[in-house]
């Protein structure tokens, strides 16, 4: 979908999706825009004190810290939020923690990682395009368009629960202070919860909310721990404490308004920003925003998936393409409801929301000085985003050349490998074997821009002592400018039994 086309349907949702709140706030319909606006126009930033000369808009935060985004006096509206982050720490969109508070509550209405909230999970950055939230920058400049409107008061806040310093956190909160607003306004309120893994015998849990208001969306992140088609469960909202939910759905994709399983895409309504596919430990980013059907209830609201799929033998033989699964499943549900509202449960520990060990990320770079090539030598490249500071940097001028490092490990096992990989404008198509055995597909590492992503690349049963990988130039995209391959490192992880 183009960039131009998403606009245009942003314009006529928002001018009709949006009709409810038109008279009452003053975000979010563009009719609005002529007549006089009551209220005054506010921003809370990290801009630097010394407007004049200065430019210190960064704010870092150390581990264990809290920033405030925003100490605003009502009433008033949130209508943009916006922030880029210079992290240290592989993971860290699940590490930080947002949090806001209305009229002075002490327990929180949105709370939820960084990265889950604004629609990426598993601590990753992904650019995508969607009505209320549109990421940009290979997932690293963040925006929602939810109106949050508050009477007395709201406070905003990011908290480092990670390990290594933010090195920089950007932000704007725009908004609006208004005069008043109508009696019947609902406040915003957004939830993480996570089963890792779920909970065989129990479908997982997306929201259970007490109070008044509607539903307004959902983001649910899996994680397999086998392969195969892991969505066949159904949704299902039990609405105001009844026993047969009145709404009941045929499927998980088609919750998420797909069909035939998932593919990466996005759009105003729906989307799969994040989609590896169906292997043992690929991770999807599934959303769906019910801005044209909001869930309503009056007393009550409870939130249900099944965790149901294919299941396979020994043999690897399908014995069944309906039975429950157990895969690592976490979500955020977004609503708006009267206050005060439930409680939320205790926000699980921050390395317990990384299912990945990234301290045990072995460094490519170590390993330079066992390469081996028939092309030109790799050699380190210093700076970006690689993790250590560096990565191995082959500068191939032609297809069909290999390149080959060695690695050690230390205890025999069967181990789950993850490649941190760059791609880039000059980046070309590899394949990949270890030991000399083919691991998957070929891969086209080009991109638009530098990014540095994560692959799974299977399951591999591993002896103690050194094993090689290897990588095969297969040519490169007609877009791209070269043949170039980057490895910023990989993270063996022990496989769990379940």
């Amino acid at each position: 979908m183009t960039r131009r086309l998403v606009c245009l349907i942003l314009t006529v949702a928002l001018g009709s999706a949006a009709a409810i709140a038109a008279e009452s706030l003053p975000f979010g319909n563009l009719e609005t825009l002529t007549r006089l606006q009551p209220g005054r126009t506010m921003r809370s930033s990290t801009s630097d004190p010394d407007w004049h000369n200065g430019n210190g808009d960064a704010r870092p935060i150390a581990p264990g810290e809290t920033l405030v985004l925003a100490e605003l006096e009502g009433p008033g509206v949130i209508g943009h939020l916006w922030n880029t982050i210079a992290a240290e720490e592989r993971g860290y969109a699940r590490l930080l923690v947002l949090r806001m508070y209305w009229d002075g509550e002490e327990e929180p209405s949105v709370e939820a990682p960084v990265g889950d909230f604004f629609g990426i999970g598993h601590g990753l950055d992904r650019p995508y395009v969607s009505l209320p939230f549109t990421i940009s920058s290979e997932g690293r400049a963040r925006n929602c368009y939810w109106p949050m409107p508050f009477r007395k008061s709201a406070r905003i806040t990011v908290t480092n629960e990670g390990r290594k310093r933010v090195n920089a956190f950007y932000s704007y909160v725009d908004w609006r202070q208004v005069p008043e607003l109508p009696g019947d306004t609902v406040y915003f309120h957004a939830m993480y919860r996570q089963e890792y893994p779920t909970v065989m015998g129990q479908n997982y849990l997306i929201a259970d909310i007490a109070g008044r208001g509607h539903y307004v969306g959902t983001v649910l992140n899996s994680e397999q721990l086998s392969a195969g088609w892991f969505g066949e469960g159904d949704d299902f909202f039990f609405i105001d404490g009844e026993d047969e939910p009145s709404l009941r759905g045929t499927g998980t994709e088609d919750y998420f308004c797909d069909a035939w399983g998932f593919r990466s895409q996005d759009g105003p309504f729906y989307g799969t920003p994040l989609f590896e596919g169906y292997e043992a430990m690929n991770r999807t980013s599934a959303y769906r925003w019910h801005i044209t059907d909001p869930v309503l209830f009056e007393k009550s609201l409870r939130v249900e998936i099944e965790h149901k799929g294919a299941a396979f033998d020994d043999a690897g033989q399908v014995i069944s393409g309906f039975t429950e699964r157990s895969d690592n499943f976490s979500s955020v549900a977004y609503w708006y409801q009267t206050e005060p509202h439930k409680p939320f449960p205790a926000l699980p520990p921050a390395y317990d929301r990384l299912s990945i060990d990234y301290a045990n990320m072995a460094e490519a770079e170590q390993w330079l000085g066992s390469a081996v090539t028939d092309g030109v030598a790799p050699g380190l490249q210093e700076g970006g985003a690689w993790s250590a500071g560096g990565q191995v940097f082959w500068t191939c001028t032609e297809p069909d050349k290999s390149l080959t490092l060695t690695f050690d490990v230390a205890e025999a096992g069967a181990y789950n490998l993850l490649f941190v990989l760059t791609h880039s404008y000059d980046y070309g198509i590899f394949e990949f074997s270890l030991d000399g055995q083919p691991l998957g597909r070929a891969m086209d590492l080009y991109n638009t821009a530098v990014a540095v992503n994560e692959h799974h690349m299977g399951t591999r049963e591993l002896d103690a002592g050194p094993h090689t990988i290897t990588v095969k130039n297969a040519g490169k995209a007609a877009e791209s400018k070269g043949y170039y391959f980057g490895f910023d490192g990989m993270i063996l992880s022990r496989t769990k039994q379940l």
